[in-house]
């Protein structure tokens, strides 16, 4: 497990950065920086929710930071996001990952080398604003794949694959619009110096702005798989038209072969010189009406 102890040069607290733990070394974490043993068994479940928890001696914060490498058809929370698990008072800062962030090290390298960040809190509004900058290219994918869709439901023929397309679409975007609500009682709680009230209004913004694109690619993925089922139901019911039309067509003319098919000894009709004739004649006049009938009624 590697630990990276950052001491913060000029400044009054500590970050420890904690890469996939064990849970004998959250023990020794927790002995040494009095941090409650159930706090910690919340950071060895992958599929945590973002929260918030005050622990009376530090703030407890879990955030999930999207995994970028993603594959399409993945959409779960554990399968598209990561957690970042974040203990916190004036004096350290604990940060506690299953997989490494790079985010972390550009923190470090841009804030803390800097001494551009004061305090524990000024520190926790920038890693939440690098969380919330993780879901802002996947929402814009996902307005891309919205619009693509768009094009191919309404231009191209319709297959199975682009059903499934759509599901896999509105459930990440479900999953990420879910996340972001959760992590704005997150947001809400931190409580930053003065002088970072800006970056911290920042912050806001952001999870704004990304809630409203994830909200609006949700909707239009509904309206897309609504019209998607509208299409098909308009494209089968064309189909059961065509069928309809030939069905009664043939149904009378049918009628008349049964009839004269049953070859009963005593039938006028078979002895007729002009019988034959007289029927075929009928069935054309038959289907000329029925032809007539569907033209007048506009269904042909």
């Amino acid at each position: 497990m590697p630990i990276h102890n950052w001491l913060v040069s000029g400044q009054s607290f500590t970050w420890i950065d904690i890469v996939n733990p064990t849970e004998a070394e959250l023990k020794e974490i927790s002995e040494k920086y009095n941090i409650h043993h159930y706090a910690l068994k919340d950071c060895l479940q992958p599929d945590h929710l973002p929260k918030y928890e005050d622990l009376s001696n530090m703030n407890f914060i879990i955030t999930r930071i999207l995994i970028q490498s993603a594959l399409e058809n993945l959409h779960t929370i554990q399968q598209i996001s990561s957690k970042v698990a974040i203990f916190y008072n004036h004096d350290f800062i604990v940060t506690v990952h299953r997989l490494p962030q790079a985010f972390l090290e550009n923190i470090k390298t841009k804030y803390i080398d800097t001494e551009r960040c004061k305090t524990t809190n000024e520190l926790v509004t920038k890693i939440i604003w690098f969380v919330l900058h993780s879901y802002d290219s996947q929402a814009i994918q996902l307005s891309n794949d919205v619009d693509t869709y768009e094009a191919k439901i309404f231009l191209k023929p319709l297959t199975p694959a682009m059903m499934e397309d759509l599901y896999f679409i509105k459930r990440k975007a479900s999953t990420c619009y879910k996340l972001l609500m959760l992590t704005r009682e997150v947001i809400n709680t931190i409580r930053t110096t003065e002088n970072d009230l800006v970056a911290l209004q920042d912050v806001k913004d952001l999870h704004i702005k990304l809630s409203t694109m994830y909200d609006q690619t949700r909707e239009d993925i509904t309206n897309l798989l609504n019209f998607y089922l509208s299409i098909s139901s308009q494209k089968t019911n064309a189909v059961m038209k065509i069928l309809t039309v030939f069905s009664v067509f043939f149904m009378p003319l049918t009628f008349i072969v049964g009839i004269y098919g049953m070859n009963f000894e005593f039938m006028p009709e078979l002895k007729s010189k002009w019988g034959y004739p007289i029927v075929l004649s009928s069935m054309g006049a038959l289907t000329g009406i029925i032809f007539w009938w569907f033209k007048k009624r506009k269904w042909l």
